[in-house]
C-alpha cells in the first residue's frame, strides 16, 4: 500500500467531493450517492494527475471494501427471523431470479455475463452498495469502472422513481400496511429510498419494509461469495498483471463477523450507530473516487442496452414480488 504522503492529495479530493455531496443531499433531499457521482465526474481531470492517482485508487478500492464490510452492523438475525418464512422465501427468490434475469438479458443483448451479474445483483440486493461490492470481486477489465458507475447511476435513479410510485401502486392494489412493507422492501433498490417509501405510508409499513430490505442486504454476503467462488473456479477473476484474489475476500469476513456480533448484542447502540455512519461515509467516499475516474464521454458511449437491462431487471423484480404476494394470498 502507498504511504500516507502519496495518498494525501487524492484522498483530499475525494473527501471534498463527499462533503459537498452530503451537504447538497441534505439540503435538496436527493440521494447522496448521486451527488457524489456527479461531483466526482465534474473533477474527472484530477484523476489524470499523477499526484492524485494513488489516493483516488485507494478510496475506490480499500475504502470501498471497508464500507461494504461495515454494512454488517445494520443487520441482526432477530430482524430476519421476525419476517416469517413466506416473506423470507419470496425475498430470497426475488434476489436469485433477478440476478439470473440480469445474466439472461445481458447475454441476449450481446453484453458480457459479468455485466448481467453486476446489474442484476445491484437491482436484486441493495442498489449502489451491492454494485460496489460485486464490482470489487469482478475482473477489472477496461470497461469495469465505467460499467460500475453506469450501474450506480441507473439503480439510484430508478430507486428514486420507485420511492415515489410504489407506495401509490401498493395503495391502488389495496395492500394492507404489512403487505405494503414487504412489497416496498423487496423491490426498491436502495436502503434510503425503501425507508422513505415505507414510512410515507405508515409506521408499520416502514418497519416491515426496512426489515425486508435489511434481509436483502444480508444476502449480499452469500451472493458475492458465490460470484467470487465461480469466478475463481473458472479463472475469470484474475486480471492479467494482478495477483489472484482470495476465495473469501476479507471484507466479506468482516461483514459476516459484524452481523454475528450485532446479533449477539455485543455492540452497544452508540457503537452500532457509529459503524453504520462509518459505512455510509466510506461508500460515499468510494463513489466520489469512482466518479473522478469516470468521464462523461465514456458514459455517453455506453449506449441504450445497459440502461434497458437495468430497467428490465427492475420491472422483473417488481412483477416477481407482486406475483409472489398474490400466490401467498396477501
Amino acid at each position: 500500500m502507498p504511504d500516507l504522503r502519496s495518498l494525501g492529495p487524492g484522498l483530499v479530493i475525494t473527501v471534498m467531493v463527499a462533503l459537498a455531496a452530503s451537504w447538497l443531499a441534505e439540503h435538496y433531499s436527493t440521494p447522496v450517492m448521486l451527488f457524489a457521482l456527479l461531483l466526482g465526474i465534474a473533477v474527472n481531470f484530477l484523476s489524470r494527475d499523477e499526484r492524485c492517482k494513488p489516493g483516488i485508487e485507494f478510496a475506490s478500492r480499500s475504502i470501498l471494501r471497508l464500507g461494504v464490510a461495515l454494512l454488517g452492523a445494520r443487520i441482526t438475525f432477530d430482524q430476519i427471523q421476525s419476517l416469517g418464512g413466506g416473506a423470507l422465501v419470496l425475498t430470497a427468490g426475488a434476489v436469485l431470479f433477478t440476478i439470473l434475469c440480469g445474466i439472461v438479458l445481458a447475454r441476449s443483448t450481446g453484453l458480457a455475463r459479468n455485466f448481467g451479474l453486476l446489474t442484476g445483483g445491484s437491482v436484486a440486493i441493495c442498489g449502489a452498495s451491492a454494485a460496489l461490492a460485486i464490482a470489487s470481486v469482478l475482473p477489472r477489465g477496461p470497461d469495469h469502472e465505467r460499467d460500475t458507475i453506469m450501474t450506480v447511476v441507473a439503480v439510484t435513479a430508478l430507486s428514486t422513481i420507485a420511492m415515489v410510485l410504489y407506495p401509490v401502486l401498493a395503495g391502488a392494489l389495496g395492500f394492507d400496511p404489512h403487505t405494503t412493507g414487504i412489497f416496498l422492501g423487496a423491490t426498491i433498490h436502495d436502503v434510503a429510498q425503501v425507508v422513505g417509501a415505507g414510512y410515507s405510508v405508515s409506521t408499520e409499513a416502514g418497519d416491515t419494509a426496512t426489515i425486508v430490505k435489511l434481509f436483502r442486504v444480508a444476502l449480499l454476503l452469500p451472493v458475492v461469495l458465490v460470484i467470487s467462488f465461480v469466478l475463481q473456479r473458472s479463472g475469470a477473476a484474475v486480471t492479467p498483471g494482478e495477483d489472484r484474489p482470495p476465495l473469501l475476500p476479507l471484507f466479506l469476513v468482516g461483514f459476516a463477523a459484524l452481523v454475528v456480533v450485532n446479533s449477539l448484542g455485543w455492540l452497544p447502540a452508540p457503537a452500532t450507530k457509529g459503524l453504520q455512519e462509518a459505512s455510509r461515509w466510506s461508500l460515499v467516499l468510494a463513489i466520489a473516487a469512482l466518479g473522478t475516474k469516470t468521464s462523461l464521454g465514456d458514459l455517453a458511449r455506453v449506449g441504450w442496452r445497459p440502461i434497458a437491462i437495468v430497467v428490465g431487471e427492475t420491472l422483473f423484480v417488481g412483477l416477481f414480488v407482486l406475483a409472489g404476494l398474490a400466490f401467498m394470498g396477501r
